[in-house]
């Protein structure tokens, strides 16, 4: 029998000697009923004892306490949803359905998890996220061993295997392992960002963009790492981090070997052996490789989003503002792990580690000679000429002579 939670509609090899259809109360026995022939519903139910069940479905044989129960059952077959929403239009075939999905309108979420205290729209919801705090998951890939808290995670998974990408993009022809994945991209070319945030005029494509983007306003950090205590905004952030400790790259490049900690790390990589620039900007026709091509109109726009709540001073990146902060809070986070001193950016902390290592990194192209700082080079003498080097500035800004 296969248990009525998680649903197993994204179940492909179904077969009916697995299935028993009787009493099973998941709505996706719409994908079995329409992947079995109509021969062998009849024939698997007809087999079962009737008991008090007179009222039996024409269709697949399947029977029923109460003719309310084959009626609803019926729409499965018929195609008829008679449950409609009156905000958003969407039909279903039950009411209780219905009530379920309207919940996502009126924002209540009956279902409490007796440990965290979050909420849920719906009980499934619930005992899924509960896996999260038992650690238990029961959906496990026969290829690699890994395991999953729900069967359409496991589905999900196994296409990495299998490399099927079911859900195409009719306009572009791009193919996503997963159907919210190809909406998510279909607005890419429509130009839809549904998700506004409510403290700037920002928009976003998903849900999950905006909760990330929120925290930038709010400043919380809900994941921590727990060897060095860092924390990041996004459990992404927080996986791809932990990597820098366990040293696992899973991502490698088919090319050249080279691996890497994330997908899309890699994927950015890949793009330097292609030459694809799939990024660009409609105003100047310049191409990017990345998604750094925001930044790029914002030298069109002169556009600024992110505004320290301190002082009202603006920035082009959010990692701007992130280091201006710091000159408020007085936060160095990054350390010297030989003489304890601390900096604001990781860029001053490697440029301070030189003075212990004696690298010297920056050369001179005319005599050869060495520094620890690229700063160093702005002026050398070298053979009694004079020589200005724009490694940190432009060659207007050495207006003055040396003597």
């Amino acid at each position: 029998r296969i248990p009525s939670e998680p649903c197993f509609h994204e179940t492909k090899n179904v077969t009916i000697s697995d299935v028993s259809l009787e009493g099973n109360p998941c709505s996706d026995f719409v994908y079995l009923v329409k992947s079995l022939s109509r021969s062998e519903l009849l024939k698997k139910n007809q087999q079962r004892p009737t008991g008090k069940k007179s009222n039996f479905c024409s269709d697949c044989g399947k029977r029923f306490n109460s003719s309310g129960d084959l009626k609803i059952h019926q729409r499965i077959h018929t195609g008829e949803k008679p449950y409609g929403c009156d905000e958003c239009g969407k039909s279903f075939i039950q009411l209780q359905t219905l009530k379920s999905h309207q919940r996502i309108h009126t924002g209540e979420k009956p279902f409490g998890c007796d440990q965290c205290g979050k909420s849920f729209t719906q009980l499934n919801s619930l005992i899924v996220h509960q896996r999260g705090h038992t650690g238990e998951k029961p959906y496990s890939c026969n290829q690699c061993g890994r395991s999953f808290s729900t069967s359409s995670y496991l589905t999900i998974h196994q296409r990495i295997h299998t490399g099927e990408k079911p859900y195409s993009c009719g306009q572009c022809g791009k193919s996503f392992t997963q159907l919210n994945n190809l909406i998510v991209h279909q607005r890419t070319h429509t130009g839809e960002k549904p998700y506004g945030c409510d403290q700037c005029v920002k928009s976003f494509y998903t849900s999950s963009q905006l909760s990330s983007h929120q925290r930038t306003h709010t400043g919380e950090k809900s994941y921590s790492c727990d060897q060095c205590g860092k924390s990041f905004t996004t459990s992404s952030q927080l996986t791809s981090h932990q990597r820098t400790h366990t040293g696992e790259k899973s991502y490698s490049c088919d090319q050249c070997g080279k691996s890497f900690t994330t997908s899309s790390q890699l994927t950015l990589h890949q793009r330097m052996h292609t030459g694809e620039k799939p990024y660009s900007c409609d105003q100047c026709g310049k191409s990017f490789t990345t998604s750094r091509i925001k930044i790029h109109q914002r030298s069109h726009t002169v556009e600024k989003p992110y505004c320290c709540t301190q002082c009202g001073k603006s920035f082009d990146k959010s990692s701007h503002l992130k280091m201006h902060q710091r000159t408020h809070t007085g936060e160095k986070p990054y350390s010297c792990d030989q003489c304890g001193k601390s900096f604001t950016q990781l860029s001053h902390l490697i440029s301070h580690q030189r003075i212990h290592t004696a690298e010297k990194p920056y050369s001179c192209g005319q005599c050869g000679k060495s520094f620890g700082q690229s700063g160093n080079l702005t002026l050398v003498r070298c053979y009694g000429s004079l020589f200005i080097l724009t490694a940190c500035f432009s060659v207007l800004e050495m207006n003055f002579v040396w003597k």
